[in-house]
């Protein structure tokens, strides 16, 4: 029977994703990608040698779940002054009102 060091630190093994992948994790285009990426609001990429690069899942994952509390909050915060959230149109807001109240 082998035992496992007392200081070793178990890690899941890092994994790329290629732009596809990213593309249909985030719902965004390849140009809205790069356009965030320019503006340091977006994941950087890592050269995975000559041209190909792909994206640190654990980083795409932070991000996605800070995307999502953001949007939570801020709809939230609408809700309180009954704004509809950003991103939602008033139509979409007044339907949501529509379904809770039943």
């Amino acid at each position: 029977m082998t035992e496992s060091p007392r200081n070793e630190i178990t890690r899941s093994p890092t994994r790329f994703l290629r732009l596809p992948e990213v593309l249909e994790r985030t719902g965004l285009s390849r140009s809205t990608i790069y356009v965030r990426r320019a503006e340091g609001k977006f994941p950087r990429p890592v050269s995975l040698g000559g041209r190909a690069v792909g994206w640190v899942e654990s980083e795409m994952d932070d991000w996605i779940e800070e995307r999502i509390g953001k949007g939570r909050l801020e709809g939230v915060r609408a809700g309180e002054r009954g704004e509809a959230a950003p991103g939602i149109p008033e139509a979409g807001r007044r339907a949501a009102e529509v379904s809770s109240a039943r």
